[in-house]
């Protein structure tokens, strides 16, 4: 699995990219078929700096979640719970939502 992280109008932190990519490294453990994670992070307000994270999915749509806030961290701390609901939503769909095949339908007895 691939994470990337990236910065629009200005550059991060040396500290900042490696807990970026940790956290979004973390996402990996809720659903097994992400295939990649992008974190964009956009500097072009200071004050209140933006962060987007792409996640890849085989077979699925990609996720995708922004925020803002007064820090980088604070803002992916914001998006990173966006996307596990997301992917929590994806898996369940994918394995919860079976139905039960015609073999083992019990059908009713009658006694007569």
């Amino acid at each position: 699995m691939q994470v990337s992280v990236s910065a629009r109008h200005g550059s991060l932190q040396a500290g900042d990219q490696e807990l970026i990519q940790e956290k979004a490294a973390k996402l990996r453990r809720l659903y097994d078929r992400v295939n990649a994670i992008e974190v964009t992070v956009d500097l072009e307000h200071t004050d209140k700096p933006g962060v987007e994270i792409q996640v890849s999915i085989e077979h699925a749509e990609e996720c995708v979640a922004t925020a803002e806030a007064s820090t980088v961290i604070a803002a992916l701390d914001m998006a990173i719970p966006k996307v596990e609901q997301q992917l929590r939503r994806i898996k369940q769909k994918k394995t919860g939502h079976r139905a039960t095949g015609h073999k083992h339908i019990e059908t009713p007895i009658d006694d007569e």
